[in-house]
Formats: structure tokens, sequence, C-alpha cells
């Protein structure tokens, strides 16, 4: 099992690229099931989720190509496909419940294993069914697996009004893509508004989708008899460029963003400027440049849903938290088990205390390096970002958490100087 050995101390200098996003790409590969035409994707990250998002695909029957030097990946789904995503393939990644809609609004059928992924807290998919079930579908969950079929003589998904009881980033994805071939309109209240999303909705329409209003609560879709193929590219990952954000304040130094977008990264952006770094758009990136974690103003946020501060840079804020000066409060609303990399940061020398869903963190701690293990995907980043300004070597264990979301973290740290290297 891979490790990650860091030195600390090194400020970080130079360029980096950011990757297209996972969040993006995932649902973007299974929009590929919606038509028989080629889709072909550009800057499609390497990740392991990608991988096991392709084998789920290759498994069904869909014909899929990586090329080119830009992360080209192309898929076809020919109509003989065979429309079910077996548990061997589904338990280590939960966005595989994205091929249920676009199963369902093609083929009519589905039979998807209930997913697997990160131990961070329940991420239940009863909003996909209860929206595809407005939609007409039937749906039972039997052995593990939802089984999804439409009622006998029907031929599409009917269009309806769904307002999903939590706003749901995966069950909005889902519901989009089975709405633009279901017969006549569908709205879809309380929807989610992150960037992939809307990326998502922009492929969708490029393939042929009627949809307004995706980026806000509310979207409108019309369905259509049939969808084409179509060349997208996928959006820069926010989370990556807001992890290497924190990871630059907090060891020190400037670096320059290429491909990240500013306006995805408002509320990270906002607490870096108040801990005391500069951060600004510039050409097609962002740069940042920071006196280091010791000099900066330790920063409260709560996470919630986009545009709001996310839940996926709470653990990497965390570790600059951990560093700057003065007591921080971190509340967070989304998950209930996200607070798990605690306990490693204090191996470190951090001091954070917890009240159920909300942690105080009292800044000036002198990290030292120790053996810490990843968790969870974010939990992992935010271990490497302690390590970097850790005195001494910190070793994170358990990095597979890491490859399922960073394309090469170790490589992109090395460009910028740090003393980062991977240990089979």
């Amino acid at each position: 099992m891979d490790k990650l050995l860091v030195r600390g101390g090194r400020a970080l200098r130079g360029e980096v690229v950011i990757s297209g996003a996972k969040n993006a790409a995932l649902p973007e590969m299974c929009a590929a099931l919606l038509t028989d035409e080629p889709v072909h994707l550009i800057n499609v990250p390497r990740l392991h989720d990608v991988r096991t998002m392709r084998r789920l695909l290759d498994n069904m029957g869909v014909k899929t190509e990586t090329h080119g030097e830009r992360g080209g990946m192309s898929f076809v789904a020919p109509d003989a496909l065979s429309p079910e995503a077996p548990y061997e393939l589904v338990k280590t990644m939960r966005a595989s419940v994205l091929a249920l809609g676009p199963l369902l609004a093609r083929f009519g059928e589905a039979t998807i294993s209930l997913p697997g992924g990160c131990a961070i807290g329940s991420r239940p998919v009863d909003q996909h069914i209860k929206g595809l079930q407005a939609m007409g579908a039937h749906i039972v969950v039997e052995h593990g697996y939802m089984i999804a079929k439409l009622p006998a003589g029907q031929q599409r998904l009917r269009g309806a009004r769904i307002t999903t009881d939590m706003i749901t980033v995966t069950g909005t994805e889902n519901l989009l893509m089975a709405a633009t071939l279901a017969e006549g309109e569908t709205v879809l209240e309380n929807a989610a508004q992150e960037p992939e999303v809307t990326d998502l909705a922009e492929m969708l329409i490029a393939m042929g989708a009627r949809i307004e209003g995706h980026g806000t609560s509310r979207i409108r879709i019309q369905g259509v008899e049939r969808l084409h193929g179509c060349t997208h590219q996928v959006v820069a990952d926010r989370i990556e460029a807001g992890t290497f954000l924190c990871a630059v304040a907090a060891a020190g130094g400037e670096a320059f963003l290429r491909h990240a977008r500013a306006d995805h990264l408002d509320a990270v952006i906002d607490k870096l400027l108040e801990a005391g770094a500069r951060v600004a758009a510039e050409g097609d990136g962002i740069r940042i440049s920071s006196p280091g974690g010791a000099e900066l103003k330790a920063q409260s946020f709560r996470t919630t849903e986009y545009p709001g501060f996310p839940t996926d840079m709470q653990a990497q804020f965390m570790a600059l938290n951990v560093v700057a000066q003065g007591t921080a409060m971190v509340a967070e609303t989304i998950f209930e088990n996200r607070f798990m990399h605690v306990n490693e940061l204090a191996r470190l020398g951090a001091q954070i205390a917890i009240d159920g869903r909300v942690a105080t963190v009292t800044g000036g701690a002198r990290l030292s390096g120790a053996t810490v293990m990843a968790t969870d995907l974010r939990a992992s980043a935010s271990l490497v970002i302690a390590g970097l300004i850790a005195s001494g070597e910190t070793l994170v264990d358990r990095i597979y958490h890491l490859d399922r979301g960073y394309d090469a973290m170790e490589a992109k740290l090395r460009g910028l100087g740090a003393d980062i290297e991977r240990i089979q």
C-alpha cells in the first residue's frame, strides 16, 4: 500500500496546472449512456474513481478509449447494453449511482448496486429514487440493488415537478440526465447549484438537451426524443484548486494555479483574504502569495451548499487554521463524520476540540512530523498540507483515498518545491 513521505519546512513557489474536476467528469461519463453516438471528453483527470467508472461502463458494453495528451476519453454506448452495475464495481465509488438515471431514461430499465465510497457519513439515494418514481418509474430495493423499470406499455419517463427534501448534487445530476429524454417538462426544485452541475448541463445541451436555469435552484428541462454525441471539456477542479491555495497559504510562498476558476471559489478565497494571504484572479487562473500560516489569522467558517463554504474544503482549511494565529470555530453541516482527520492532525501537534458538529481550533501550533493515517479523500489532503508545515518527516498512510480525487498530487507539489515522495 502506497504512502507519502513529506519533509516539511519548504515554501511553495511556481506554477501548478489544475486538472479537470472529478465531480464533473464522473456524471459526464455516465451522460454518454444517453446516446448511441460518440461522446468525447477532454481534460478528464487521471484518478482512481475515473478508472473505476470506466470499468463500470466497459462492463455494461460501452466502448471506451483514451487518447491525446489533454486527458481525452471517448465513449460509444450501443443499443445492445447490459444496464446493470454490479456490487463488485460499485462498492468503492458512490458516484456509480449516476448510471441509474441515464440507463432508465434510454433503456427503460436499470439494476444498480447500492453505492459505497468514503466513510464520511450517510449519503442516501432516496432522493434519486423519489424523483425517478415521480417520473413514472417503478423502483424496488432488493438484496442491496436498486431495480428500476418503466411500467408495461410506457415507453419513456414522464416529466414531473420534483422538489427534493434536501439539496443533493448527485440527485440533481441523476434527475437532470433522466429528464433530458423524458416526455414533457421536468422542473427540479431545490436543485444543487454547484459548478459541476452547471458543467454537466452545458454538456447535455451540447448533446441536444433543452435545459434552462442550471446554476440556480430551479432547473427546467424539456424532454427530447433522442440526444446526439458531442465534444466537451471538463471544467477545472475547484476543490483541487482550493487545496493548493490552502497548501501555499500554509507553507508560505507564491504560486500560479493555471486553469483554476476564482469565480467557483468565492467563499474559500474570501476566508484566505481575511486570513492575510493575497489571492487574485489572473489570466487563465489564480495567483496566491502568503507569508506562511504562522503569520496568518485563523478563520471561523460553516460548511454549506454552494455557493457557501464547501464541505470538501473543510479539512484542508482546518490544517491551515491549526498553525495560524488565534482561535477558530469550524461547523460541519453537510456530513456527520467529517472530523475524522482531527485525531490524525492531533498526532502532529494540532490543538482541536470537538463538540458534536463543531470543532474549536486553537491556532499557533508548532507541528512535528509523525506517521498519520488517511481516513477519507479530503482528510488525506489535510494531512499532506499539515506535513508540508511540520518539522521533520510526516508519513501519510492509506493514500489510496487521495488517489481517488487528486491527479498526481505529490508530483504537482514537487513542482512547487515541496520535499515529498511516494513510497510503495
